[in-house]
């Protein structure tokens, strides 16, 4: 199984502005998620706290999840299983601080999921 890491510009961004300790932390722990994600599927889905969807998703599951780095910092990232080309894809969003998590996860699926969120607004009205 292949595994791809992606990140947005906002997560090039916040990572940035970590300090060194803090930014090669974060790779090691994103690299280590990587190379154990093959063999050990299970371990690092352990490793990753799931993301409640905006309630108007109800139906829907999310691949977004969290990743703890360090007591005092978070990855929001999305975990994307491929069977039909074999790969996992790790889409990197933020990294943020574990105070700011709430806000940055909000942020995150409102805009991944504007699109759903639109078409069940527009659904419901014509109910």
């Amino acid at each position: 199984m292949d595994v791809l890491i992606e990140s947005t510009k906002r997560f090039e961004k916040d990572i940035a502005s970590l300090s060194e300790d803090d930014k090669a932390a974060v790779i090691k722990k994103i690299n280590d998620c990587a190379s154990l994600f093959p063999t050990q599927k299970a371990d690092v889905y352990r490793k990753l706290r799931s993301l409640p969807l905006p309630s108007a998703l109800n139906g829907y599951t999310s691949s977004l999840y969290t990743l703890k780095i360090s007591v005092k910092l978070r990855v929001i990232l999305a975990v994307d299983e491929d069977p039909i080309f074999g790969q996992v894809i790790f889409t990197l969003f933020r990294v943020v601080k574990h105070d700011d998590l709430d806000k940055a996860y909000k942020g995150v699926a409102e805009s991944l999921y504007q699109e759903l969120l639109n078409h069940n607004r527009e659904t419901s009205q014509i109910a």
